[in-house]
């Protein structure tokens, strides 16, 4: 089954699809229920600290950029506190996020800054990027820290703009997709509640669909796809998400035909490679 890293859209009046990655899985794989047995109840890992993120990835650095790294930290110390933190924050963004290609920490940090900012446009964009990283990431501990993050980010957009669906949705997603609660249907009910109220939602439409293949219910996924390409014909990332979700279930026939929507609106090479081969697959097995 073909894997996706990662979709950038870059946005100039419409949205361009710039590159599409296959590396890393993008319909995560049916949760595993622990069976019965004598070991007690089974225990999720506990989430990791800011401290144990920002530590972790120092750990990469070379010693001249912790050096430029500690003097940022250090940076703070009089005078007009919040201005200079939110150059701090504001630089700190940069390093991670552009110079070191960390994008969690490039994120965290521009939510950071977004707070003392007090902006809903910032907060909310911030959001969004963490929550990419959320649902890319396969592991536990880090999914509750992106997951509580992220969360915190929407509640404080969602105070500055409390009619803001977007950000009812993405809190929503981060109980779907960040071991925050022993009840991830919370996260699931409040989103379907906004796509009842208004089907043409489709970013509400997207993250049901993508619920619906955590939990493997196949059909219901296919079902909220569709009607995400039914009103964006040319929107890649349902229909790659419609032709993976078909793939899963066996049905190879649509899973055929929607890989082949995919590569004739993909302008990549080697993604265009990548769904060949798998189409080839399905057509000769």
């Amino acid at each position: 089954m073909i894997k996706r890293q990662q979709v950038i859209l870059l946005s100039s009046g419409i949205l361009l699809l710039a590159a599409l990655f296959f590396l890393g899985n993008t319909i995560p794989p049916k949760n595993k229920k622990p069976s019965p047995s004598g070991d007690g109840p089974h225990k999720e890992p506990s989430a990791v600290t800011t401290d144990q993120v920002i530590t972790q990835s120092k750990q990469s650095l070379k010693p001249e950029q912790v050096s430029r790294l500690t003097a940022l930290e250090n940076a703070v110390v009089r005078g007009d506190i919040k201005n200079q933190q939110l150059s701090v924050y504001h630089q700190l963004a940069r390093f991670w996020g552009d110079t070191m290609n960390n994008r969690v920490l490039g994120a965290y940090y521009l939510g950071e800054s977004a707070k003392l900012e007090n902006s809903e446009k910032n907060l909310t964009f911030a959001a969004r990027l963490l929550l990419d990283e959320l649902m890319q990431s396969d592991n536990p501990p880090m999914q509750q820290w992106l997951g509580t993050e992220t969360k915190k980010l929407f509640e404080k957009s969602l105070e500055l703009d409390p009619k803001n669906d977007s950000a009812r949705i993405g809190i929503g997603a981060c109980y779907m997709f960040g071991n925050i609660s022993d009840n991830p249907m919370q996260g699931i009910l409040a989103i379907r509640q906004i796509a009842e109220k208004n089907p043409h939602n489709l970013y509400a439409q997207m993250m049901l669909g993508m619920g619906g293949i955590r939990s493997g219910q196949y059909d219901k996924a296919i079902e909220r796809f569709l009607i995400v390409v039914k009103e964006q014909p040319n929107n890649l990332e349902a229909i790659f998400h419609l032709a993976e979700t078909y793939d899963r279930k066996g049905d190879k026939a649509n899973a055929i035909k929607w890989y082949k929507s995919a590569e004739e609106n993909i302008a990549v090479p080697e993604a265009k490679k990548e769904i060949q081969a798998r189409i080839k697959t399905l057509q000769t097995n």
